[in-house]
């Protein structure tokens, strides 16, 4: 019996351990005596032509903070409406067809249309809608208009708020042997974002967005009894229409996002021998930007003629030694080679211009990765695996050029237990590398007992712990907590230590046939320290962080009333974020804290009208409020021109009534 692997199935191989150490793999059974005209499935159910359902609904938005759209999928006050479905249609020849929608005509909205013949081919058309509100009817004393930036005295209005709007197109044909597939999105996005430039004092103002990403994406696949080959493309283009802004007594204070292109070739393969799967891939491209630079005093280049050219390459190989015994390994490489222009400008130092000349040094990063790894059946329900990883990377033009991290690992799973699942794990992490040296060329402006943190040597250990427990038949319960640890032991002035650790709780219980209540809880703290110095020599300062988070959530359905028709249900969740900072020097002094909280409720009503229609009523409530010491009025700090006060402070509300009818 001839039998085809796909790029799933040879996975799913490489993972199976037992299975594959047994060899009871599907195309080594026996099937010569079996007689499959008399085979039927009297469970399976067919159900050619339309099933799914339609809603459509309908209600009101009582919002004032368009902060509130964030949560409630649009920032509309008042009336609102929006349609949604998952309908589906099938035919005996195998042509197939679905259509899915969510909250077509609010800001946060997706629709998805699939149509093909199983085993053939199919074609795909989606749209994809999604806005995110910062801060609304923010204040700003510069009018944006066709790139010009001008000062007034009366204040200039505007929504903090980005819109993306995807629009994509797909087809894949497959045969037995090979399969080919392509696809063409593009994503609009639009509105303002927060920007800021000197002129010659601070000034933030509201920076408009109108720019547009193009992708293509194109594959052809080959396969044979144990190998699959797949080569494929990848191109990006970016687009931005804003171009350079000016005030009107100065030309291009602002530089806009430079037009773009990406493009990528990738060939990968799979092959299987026995109980081992060899699996690699092999990628090449070139990043470019050519778009022509502001001009300046010293400047000899008109454009920038931009060019990062990338190789990319990695190596898999897992093999079933035993039916107890796996092992793994893993080679990556990455080579990011920045051919861009160089040329010589004037050379400017922290204190001022110099005279001297130097020139720009685009920079080279290749970096590689080493993993092995082993998993052991102990004996029934438990498994340990263990494993070593070392990632190499080189880096031209800076303060270390080589960094070395090492990291060992091991896990260990119980399933033995009844009622009890146990994951434990934990690692070891470091990370050194070449003599650390102030660059060259910032050596004027940076402290030489100065590292950065992702240089520098550091030492990591963590550990995670999840149990999954179902004491009676009608409750579970997960809980996992985990603790990391990172030292910056041969650090003077720079990031010193950081602690990160939390856990998670999720209870869910069923009291009967038509009660569900489920509750979860998550903390997590992140602590860290650092050292700094204002003489510029000697550390003088010290500072630290302290962030918090916070989750609690609970609900309940409450069914079967009304003669089985009615189900009532409540949503509750309250989150929490708080940062302080404290920079202590001759005396301990607050830096300024951010601190937020938001609480938010769904009630719902799900009425069944008939066997094809329901409706459902539903109120959704949110509070929120944050403070951010860094956020003040827009004349508050003299010489600084701010967007104004941007914190949030509201309560929203949202009904909706919703009425679904379900295909049969």
């Amino acid at each position: 019996m001839s039998f085809k692997l796909n790029m799933i199935t040879l996975s799913l191989l490489a993972l199976s351990g037992n299975l594959m150490a047994a060899d009871f793999s599907v195309h080594k059974a026996n099937t010569s005596s079996v007689n499959a005209e008399k085979f039927s499935c009297k469970q399976c159910a067919y159900n050619n032509g339309y099933s799914g359902k339609m809603s459509a609904s309908a209600g009101y938005n009582d919002v004032d903070d368009i902060h509130a759209g964030n949560a409630l999928g649009t920032a509309e006050d008042g009336a609102i409406a929006s349609v949604s479905g998952d309908v589906r249609y099938q035919s005996d020849l195998g042509y197939q067809a679905r259509f899915q929608a969510h909250q077509l005509g609010m800001d946060n909205s997706f629709a998805t249309l699939k149509a093909g013949k199983s085993g053939h081919y199919s074609m795909a058309l989606d749209y994809n809608s999604i806005k995110t509100y910062q801060a609304g009817d923010v204040e700003s004393q510069l009018w944006h208009h066709n790139g010009l930036l001008t000062p007034s005295t009366s204040v200039n209005r505007f929504d903090l708020a980005l819109e993306r709007e995807k629009f994509a197109f797909a087809a894949d044909y497959q045969r037995d042997f090979y399969q080919g597939a392509i696809r063409y999105s593009q994503e609009a996005k639009t509105g303002h974002q927060a920007a800021s430039l000197v002129t010659p004092s601070p000034v933030n103002f509201g920076l408009p967005v109108d720019s547009t990403t193009k992708q293509w994406d194109a594959n052809i696949g080959l396969n044979g009894d144990n190998w699959l080959t797949d080569l494929s493309y990848s191109g990006s283009f970016y687009s931005n229409d804003i171009g350079n802004l000016s005030l009107p007594y100065l030309y291009d204070v602002y530089a806009a996002a430079p037009d773009n292109q990406a493009h990528q070739i990738t060939l990968s393969g799979q092959y299987l021998v026995k109980s081992t799967v060899m699996s690699g891939r092999l990628s090449t491209g070139r990043m470019i930007q050519d778009e022509d630079l502001i001009q300046m005093a010293g400047n000899p280049l008109q454009n920038w003629d931009g060019q990062i050219d990338t190789l990319d390459g990695r190596f898999t190989v897992s093999s079933m030694l035993s039916s107890r015994l796996r092992l793994g390994g893993t080679i990556d490489y990455s080579d990011r080679d920045n051919k861009s222009t160089t040329a010589e400008f004037m050379q400017y130092e922290f204190n001022g211009l110099t005279g001297a000349f130097k020139q720009n040094t685009p920079q080279d990063i290749t970096r590689s990765t080493y993993k092995v790894n082993a998993s052991y059946r102990i004996a029934s329900g438990y498994r340990a695996q263990a494993g070593y990883d070392r990632k190499e990377v080189e880096r031209t033009y800076s303060e270390r050029e080589q960094t070395n991290d090492d990291r060992f690992w091991i896990k260990l799973n119980v399933r033995a237990l009844e009622n009890f699942n146990i994951d434990l794990n934990a690692e070891h992490a470091n990370r050194g590398g070449s003599k650390y040296e102030a660059d060259k060329l910032t050596s004027s402006e940076q402290n030489a007992l100065m590292r950065k943190y992702y240089l520098a040597d550091r030492t990591r250990n963590a550990a995670e712990l999840k149990l999954t427990h179902t004491p009676l038949d009608w409750m579970s319960i997960d809980v996992a907590t985990r603790y990391a640890k990172d030292d910056y032991d041969e650090t003077q002035i720079g990031l010193t230590e950081s602690e990160d650790f939390g856990y998670d709780i999720n209870l869910n219980l069923h009291f009967g046939e038509h009660i569900t209540v489920y509750g979860f809880a998550a903390q997590q703290w992140i602590n860290s320290e650092q050292v700094g110095s204002q003489s510029f020599v000697s550390p003088d300062w010290s500072s630290e962080i302290n962030d918090e988070f916070i989750n609690l959530g609970a609900g309940v359905a409450y069914g079967g009333l009304m003669e089985n028709k009615l189900t009532l249900g409540l949503d509750y969740l309250f989150s929490n974020s708080i940062s302080d900072t404290d920079v202590s020097a001759d005396l301990t002094t607050p830096y300024g804290d951010y601190y937020s909280y938001s609480h938010s409720a769904n009630l719902y009503a799900d009425y069944e009208l008939s066997a094809l229609m329901a409706l459902k009523l539903s109120y959704r409530y949110e509070r929120y409020y944050d403070t951010d010491a860094a956020v003040v009025g827009i004349d508050s700090v003299p010489g600084l021109v701010t967007l104004g006060d941007i914190n949030h402070d509201y309560n929203a509300h949202q009904v909706m009534l919703s009425f679904t009818y379900k295909l049969r």
